[in-house]
């Protein structure tokens, strides 16, 4: 009898989602698996922002201690969560084809803007949403809104506040797209490094024939040359959960080419570093370090600063 693929996961409804999503694609290919749920730091606490207990591995720390300990063999994870340096001894295997990347605004209020000029109150968990936001927008409050989808749903319903800004991919997972009134230009709100992908992690001891099989079945070929593109900028940035950093690489098959869009945003949203470039897809890893060297040498490594700064006197 072949071995069962054991998948661990968080035990939200979209991290289940995704677990699942792999688990089909697994058993495509014949690959029988049992899905093992998991809590993490990140879930336990919700009455503190991620910068106040550390963004550093806050949604993976447990997950990876399940693949040290062999109680499971891949770990799923959404690769936005996924810190820039994974831990001695792990590894990414795959990147599932990307959704949409697009953040979105998210209410049940259909008449509501972000353009109107009137001071909604937009719930939020992200630093670089936050800090798009009040730089783009500065007549609009936000507020503190953690917690899985569906309780930020339930939270914006009870009128905690008037929109939510959240990741398209999932809201249409979790089959919230009536609720979207708008879809943010990836030009100006750019996402997060990662968004819109699932990541699935091994430790480096996988036997290679199992490896092989699930990144034949699972990985997606042009989102992962992106997604190593925007992690290599992520590692040179330094940059976490807590970092409103961004960077969003788009691969260009007739080209051969990829073109990086990136950059940093203070916590406030006064000062906004980014840069766009491009390189053949063979160079694409290199470039992603380039466009942090450029994006520290123009200002960034400044905001980096203050903002940790910022973030020590806040603990």
């Amino acid at each position: 009898m072949e071995d069962i693929i054991r998948i661990g996961t968080r035990g939200s409804a979209l991290a289940l989602w995704q677990a699942y999503h792999i688990s089909d694609l697994l058993a495509s290919g014949g690959l029988s698996t049992e899905i093992v749920k998991i809590e993490t730091q990140g879930d336990k606490i919700l009455d503190r922002s991620l910068s106040k207990i550390g963004s550093k591995g806050v949604f993976t720390a447990e997950l990876e201690d399940a693949l040290y300990t062999n109680r499971i063999d891949i770990a799923v994870h959404s690769a936005k969560d996924l810190p820039s340096e994974l831990p001695d001894g792990l590894e990414i295997i795959a990147f599932t084809e990307r959704e949409r990347v697009n953040d979105v605004l998210v209410s049940f209020n259909k008449e509501i803007s972000l353009t109107d000029g009137k001071p909604w109150i937009i719930g939020t968990s992200s630093t670089r949403r936050v800090a798009m936001l009040q730089h783009y927008y500065p007549y609009l409050k936000t507020t503190d809104m953690r917690g899985n989808l569906q309780t930020r749903m339930r939270k914006l319903q009870e009128g905690q506040c008037d929109a939510l800004v959240l990741a398209f991919a999932g809201v249409h997972r979790m089959e919230y797209d009536e609720h979207i009134v708008a879809y943010l230009p990836t030009d100006t709100f750019t996402p997060a490094v990662g968004q819109g992908s699932v990541a699935v992690e091994a430790s480096v001891k996988l036997e290679p024939s199992k490896r092989q099989r699930i990144r034949t079945l699972v990985n997606h070929p042009t989102t992962e040359i992106a997604l190593r593109t925007e992690r290599a900028y992520l590692k040179r940035l330094q940059g976490g959960c807590s970092i409103p950093s961004f960077g969003l690489a788009n691969f260009d098959s007739q080209e051969d080419t990829v073109t990086l869009q990136a950059g940093i945003i203070s916590l406030d949203g006064t000062r906004l570093v980014a840069k766009s470039l491009q390189q053949s897809s063979a160079n694409a890893e290199l470039m992603g370090y380039q466009m942090a060297d450029e994006i520290l040498n123009s200002g960034g490594a400044e905001i980096l600063r203050k903002i940790r700064e910022q973030q020590m006197l806040n603990k």
